[in-house]
């Protein structure tokens, strides 16, 4: 039998007027299988879920699709082939493993005066506050998937080939493409921070410095991994180049 890859992929080859259409479900459900998969992306959408409630996962998405789109721009452009190549790929892996390193790190020295008050005392969008702490949600939802570099070769390879496919349709294909991938990020974190938003008034400001600490781990072990990957891409084109 022939793959889930595969599979989507075929979706995204159908002809005539259900083509588009067809385009954009094989494309969510590509996303969808990334986005289930555990990463940093998602310890911001359990914190933030704690810290903001559902509206989250809106938030975190934003950030992280207009990202999304420069990339999705870039790669049509051509650019896709050069940061698949060894050194870039190091460069965006020892980069990003850095930047968690340096969010883990804000975060546990933040756990040790976190209160469960501030939960309740967070600002909506339209509150005193409340666009300052939308912006800094955007600009995390971009930077925590910048600082992923599984994130960056997933599009470079993954993504790319099925861009090759979508832009069968031009501009109008890579988009819709785009479209429904961005419709499986949206909908998956809006649930991951819904979900945690209904269980936040069972916290407890231990409960809650715990969780904050929880997840700068998770961090740590991310950016060590990270770390890990680029020094191993480093030594493995040092190697190739002697």
């Amino acid at each position: 039998m022939p793959d889930a890859a595969h599979w989507i992929e075929g979706w995204f080859r159908v002809e005539g007027p259900a083509g588009l259409l067809c385009l954009a479900a094989g494309s969510f459900v590509a996303a969808l299988s990334g986005a289930l998969s555990p990463g940093p992306l998602l310890v911001a959408a359990i914190r933030e879920g704690a810290r903001q409630g559902a509206r989250a996962g809106a938030v975190l998405t934003l950030g992280h699709g207009i990202l999304e789109a420069a990339v999705v721009a870039l790669i049509y452009a051509g650019l896709g082939e050069r940061l698949a190549r060894p050194g870039p790929k190091a460069v965006l892996a020892l980069a990003g493993g850095t930047m968690l390193l340096v969010m883990a790190v804000a975060m546990l020295v933040g756990a040790r005066r976190a209160s469960v008050a501030e939960l309740s005392a967070s600002p909506g969008p339209g509150a005193p506050g409340g666009r300052g702490a939308l912006g800094r949600t955007v600009l995390a939802g971009a930077l925590v998937s910048m600082s992923n570099p599984y994130w960056w070769i997933w599009w470079v390879t993954v993504g790319m080939g099925y861009m090759a496919s979508a832009s069968i349709w031009g501009w109008a294909g890579v988009w819709v493409f785009f479209a429904g991938h961005i419709l499986a990020d949206l909908g998956w974190y809006w649930l991951v921070t819904w979900a945690v938003s209904r269980g936040r008034r069972l916290l407890t400001d231990r409960s809650y410095r715990l969780l904050i600490a929880g997840c700068a781990l998770v961090l740590v072990a991310f950016a060590a991994s990270f770390l890990g990957m680029g020094a191993g891409m480093l030594s493995d084109a040092a190697g190739g180049g002697g």
